[in-house]
């Protein structure tokens, strides 16, 4: 069996990156395709294998600037030559399922959200654009949709990666998806447990709009506390400059240094809405407790006080920082109630070998019963 691996692009390891490494480990003779790559920032697990990009990669310090080319992903993603290959497996949050599979192949797609800045997210990414330009990307994104449901009509099965992005691969696709939630690391179940009180509270996130970060940085701003923020994205400039001098920002952390990171925190602050989100579970791994909007997929993934049976999170209610500032206070009322050993329970139910099966039965029954 000849199977090809498409994932949107190769520029850092997030949570997609990381789905993609467990499929490379499945299938390990795959080849990858991708928008583009930059080299060492993703694992050598991913390196190892022969990884071909579009054109887009030919552009001059595109990893830069790459966002800004989103109406020329789809020409760049149908022009891989994927003739030859039985199974393509695509991981995508934007075009990867967009690949045209060869006729008698078969096509599953891994579906990490709908196009979030053409559906649900358009006005979080473009709300604030001058009103020339907004005319003209309003109409890029008409397109991007009808293009997005006609290539999501070529797939032959779905999967999602929580029971949020199946409702919405529902709503834009009109298709069924089974759901196969991400993988935990096994390094955070082997890591020491948390222990204390923890010093800082830590979000652990790209920094792109819809994260909505800043509602994190007034809510520390009005109580004083310390925040440490891991990661980076476009909006890092912007929210360096709103920050005051007890919020620290980490940028990019390797995989290694994570789960210290985790284990040192008071509790992950998660004010955003996620398809599914891996850093509270990988924080309830190390024994910390996460403090979250109750939407999307982080509903799927901490048992909230208040909600019977044993609590791992505050679940709150009001997107605002009024309402992020309730969620703290409901978790510093609460916060010997979290035992760290049943909080990395509670996650070790999305460990990785239980991702591993369910994916391999997921891509590849047909070819293999043929």
């Amino acid at each position: 069996m000849k199977v090809a691996l498409v994932h949107d692009w190769l520029t850092g390891m997030r949570g997609g990156e990381k789905c993609l490494e467990a499929a490379c480990e499945l299938f390990p003779d795959a080849d990858v395709f991708t928008l583009l790559h930059r080299p060492g920032t993703v694992s050598a697990t991913i390196e190892r294998h022969r990884i071909v990009t579009s054109f887009l990669q030919r552009l001059p310090e595109v990893h830069r600037y790459y966002r800004y080319l989103l109406p020329l992903f789809p020409a760049a993603v149908e022009r891989f030559d994927l003739s030859g290959y039985d199974l393509v497996l695509s991981m995508s949050h934007a075009v990867a399922k967009g690949a045209i599979a060869a006729p008698d192949a078969q096509h599953a797609c891994y579906c990490f959200s709908p196009m979030r800045y053409v559906w649900d997210l358009y006005g979080d990414y473009f709300a604030k654009t001058p009103q020339p330009l907004e005319w003209f990307i309003s109409m890029a994104a008409s397109r991007l949709r009808t293009w997005d449901v006609g290539a999501t009509a070529r797939v032959d099965r779905i999967a999602a990666i929580s029971r949020h992005v199946e409702r919405r691969v529902a709503r834009y696709y009109r298709r069924e998806a089974t759901v196969i939630y991400p993988p935990v690391e096994d390094a955070y179940f082997e890591a020491p447990l948390a222990s204390g009180r923890g010093d800082y509270w830590l979000v652990v996130s790209s920094l792109v709009p819809y994260k909505r970060i800043e509602t994190a940085i007034e809510a520390v701003r009005r109580c004083g506390e310390p925040l440490w923020i891991v990661g980076d994205g476009p909006e890092e400039r912007r929210l360096a400059k709103l920050a005051p001098a007890h919020v620290r920002f980490l940028g990019w952390q390797p995989a290694a240094s994570l789960p210290e990171i985790y284990a040192r925190c008071r509790a992950l602050v998660f004010p955003g809405v996620e398809d599914f989100g891996i850093a509270p579970l990988e924080c309830q791994a190390m024994g910390r407790p996460v403090v979250g909007l109750r939407a999307g997929g982080l509903c799927e993934t901490v048992r909230p006080v208040g909600n019977g049976g044993e609590p791992t999170g505050v679940l709150y209610a009001d997107a605002t920082v009024e309402g992020l500032l309730q969620g703290l206070e409901t978790l510093r009322r609460h916060e010997d109630d979290f035992s760290p050993a049943r909080l990395r329970r509670h996650a070790a139910a999305f460990r990785r070998d239980r991702f591993l099966d369910e994916l391999r039965g997921f891509a590849a029954p047909g070819i293999l019963a043929c």
